[in-house]
């Protein structure tokens, strides 16, 4: 850029500006034949950077020839020469029309086509970049492609942006070098014939013809080049991504039709009745395309006898192939399989968004619980009903529920002023009582006060109490250990000292999953791995280790369930605490309750009548208990009231407004 910068201020030797001319010729030349082999324009990402360099070195040697001409009697060396006369051919006024022609081209046809398909080529990426986004989601959480895939993805997106963003203002380079070439011939040609007339040195034709002969050749040696990049520039933009070149494309997709070569060369050969028509020109075409024709025909018909011969060859040996069993070994942590019906929902080319929901789940829960949700299976079943879908977790089902995609869900409709007509149901994530309205009931619902969903919601809204209630199930020591990679990252020396010379995998794997068990997030890794070697040289149960975290997460565990800052609490009684800690039994593989199933009948009917009262009084209320008998209370409340939170008192904050709303007793 320098050296054209100088070039441009300090005058040239005709023969150095030779040498440059030619080399200027010889880039372009470079430039084009590139844009013609290039697979996807990606390729040739330094293009609108190059165009700009081009055009100022072009400008350049433009303005350094216009020196020559007006400063050396019409003299700028043989090149300029060379191509001036050899278009003027010793007629000026034939050959200045024909370099205008050029130059017209140049101008209207090529630059302002390429300008503009330039534009268009800007705004239909940009455009398309949402939906691109939105697919490379769809394929990775259907789990057509991995982490590292959708990352490149990402990034040639965003490459293909850039570059034709940045196209879009390189075309304005060369619509601006057009009109500066128009403007400096006529400089050339006024000023020299100006020059000579007043130098009185030629004659008013030899003047004509020194100058003008100059200024067509210096025209013509800048705007050939010009020509050239002009129509790379419309290659590169036009070009469609494929796996072969241009010329490649061009001769399989223009000539691979034999049937296309017969009929014009037929056309041709007839159109020698006509009076008038060269008669040699047509039989000779006519006949090469007829030729060209039946060879490709031939061509075609032995290619399809070998490929059918190839495709059964390989079906056979397919077939005497022993069978990869270890690939149906394979479950899928997560899956959600649906009915015909829902297709539409699911299917992002009928304007179906439930991939995107998936996505939003798996950041949700990240977000929420500190769980990354292995890849959610999406497939069609049609054993199901058309309107059921059915949740999978390791290949068994977990859960079920049937919906209407043309109607909405409504919710909440006890207390509403008026009642709204509709299919009565239940709500599949929280067995709720709920009536499915059509879509044109929205606004009216919606104004009574009638929490109001439509169908990916009421479906997602499931999978995500799903994968929140069997968390604990889908984090193994393979996530755990990809856990343990991102903390080392940012914590590596508490990494080494306590993973796995302190805690192996296995050890931290099952902490992690008793937290999420509970609904405990397990975001704060640097606190629980932390707490898991502090406590690991004293005992290596691990459900000790989880009891010592759950005391030192007791603000994530307090903000999680009571984020308002008030508990209402159900404790139990004394007695109760006292019949539980007598029943406990210690052994050499770890303690165990041991109660009569009588008493565990009564605590069960007993706790119960307290949810119900509290419920009817719409509270929601968590049992407290003593730190020694929680997991053991937890144990057997757990089958019936699986929601029910159970806490101890070393795991709640100071800060918290505690309120005993009721006692458990026996």
């Amino acid at each position: 850029m320098l050296a054209v910068i100088v070039l441009i201020i300090i005058p040239l030797d005709t023969v150095f500006l030779d040498f440059l001319l030619i080399l200027n010729l010889a880039v372009s030349l470079i430039i084009l034949l590139s844009t013609l082999y290039m697979r996807e324009a990606l390729e040739f990402s330094i293009f609108p950077s190059l165009l700009l360099i081009t055009t100022i070195f072009r400008l350049g040697l433009n303005v350094s020839s216009t020196r020559l001409i007006l400063g050396n009697n019409g003299d700028a060396g043989h090149v300029i020469e060379t191509f001036g006369s050899f278009v003027v051919q010793g007629n000026i006024v034939v050959g200045f029309v024909i370099f205008l022609i050029i130059i017209i081209v140049q101008f209207i046809v090529i630059t302002k086509g390429a300008e503009r398909v330039s534009e268009v080529a800007a705004r239909f990426t940009l455009d398309a970049m949402p939906g691109k986004q939105m697919s490379i989601d769809a394929d990775l959480n259907s789990g057509l492609i991995n982490e590292t895939q959708a990352r490149q993805r990402r990034q040639k997106i965003q490459r293909e942006a850039d570059f034709y963003g940045a196209m879009d203002g390189a075309s304005k380079f060369i619509k601006g070098d057009a009109i500066v070439a128009i403007i400096i011939t006529v400089i050339n040609c006024v000023g020299g014939i100006i020059i000579g007339m007043v130098s009185g040195s030629m004659e008013i034709e030899d003047v004509l013809q020194v100058y003008t002969l100059a200024t067509v050749g210096d025209g013509l040696v800048s705007q050939l080049p010009a020509l050239m990049i002009s129509t790379a520039m419309g290659i590169v933009v036009t070009k469609a991504a494929s796996e072969n070149g241009l010329s490649e494309e061009l001769t399989h997709q223009l000539f691979s039709k034999p049937i296309v070569l017969i009929i014009c060369g037929v056309l041709l050969i007839s159109m020698i009745i006509m009076p008038g028509f060269p008669k040699l020109p047509l039989i000779v075409l006519g006949g090469l395309f007829i030729f060209l024709g039946m060879m490709k025909r031939e061509d075609t018909s032995r290619g399809g006898e070998i490929d059918v011969k190839e495709e059964i060859e390989r079906e056979a040996a397919e077939e005497r192939r022993p069978e990869n069993v270890y690939s149906l070994l394979k479950i899928d942590p997560i899956e959600l399989e649906f009915g015909y019906g829902i297709i539409p929902i699911a299917d992002t080319n009928q304007g179906g968004d439930l991939l995107d929901r998936v996505v939003m789940i798996r950041r949700q829960c990240a977000l929420e619980l500190g769980l990354i949700v292995p890849v959610v299976r999406l497939r069609d079943n049609i054993q199901l009903a058309p309107n059921e879908y059915v949740i999978k977790i390791k290949g068994n089902e977990v859960a079920r529920g049937e919906v209407m995609p043309d109607y909405l869900l409504a919710m909440n409709y006890e207390d509403a002023k008026e009642e709204i007509e509709g299919i009565p149901t239940k709500e599949p994530a929280f067995g709720m009582p709920a009536k499915w309205i059509p879509k044109k009931m929205r606004d009216r619902a919606e104004l009574l006060g009638i929490t109001v969903v439509d169908t990916p919601s009421v479906i997602s809204t499931h999978l995500t109490e799903v994968v929140k209630r069997y968390g604990h199930e889908l984090l193994g020591r393979q996530e755990t250990q990809a856990i343990i990679e991102n903390l080392r990252e940012t914590h590596p020396s508490l990494i080494d000292e306590v993973v796995p010379k302190l805690v192996s995998v296995g050890e931290l794997q099952k902490v992690l999953a008793n937290l999420l068990r509970e609904g405990i997030p397990i975001r704060d890794m640097v606190t629980i791995v932390e707490t898991c070697g502090d406590y690991a040289p004293v005992t290596k149960d691990t459900d000790i280790l989880t009891r010592y975290v759950r005391q030192n997460l007791k603000r994530t565990i307090s903000r999680r369930f009571f984020p308002d800052g008030r508990a209402a609490v159900i404790t139990l009684s004394p007695e109760l605490e006292q019949i539980i800690s007598e029943s406990v039994y210690q052994t050499e593989s770890g303690s165990y309750l041991s109660l009569e199933p009588d008493k565990i009948r009564a605590i069960i009917g007993n706790l119960s009548e307290e949810l119900n009262r509290l419920m009817m009084q719409g509270i929601q209320p968590a049992v407290l208990t003593s730190p020694t008998v929680r997991d053991y209370f937890r144990g057997i409340i757990e089958q019936t009231f699986p929601d029910v939170v159970v806490l101890n008192y070393n795991e709640l904050d100071q800060s918290l407004q505690i309120q005993s709303v009721g006692v458990v007793g026996v």
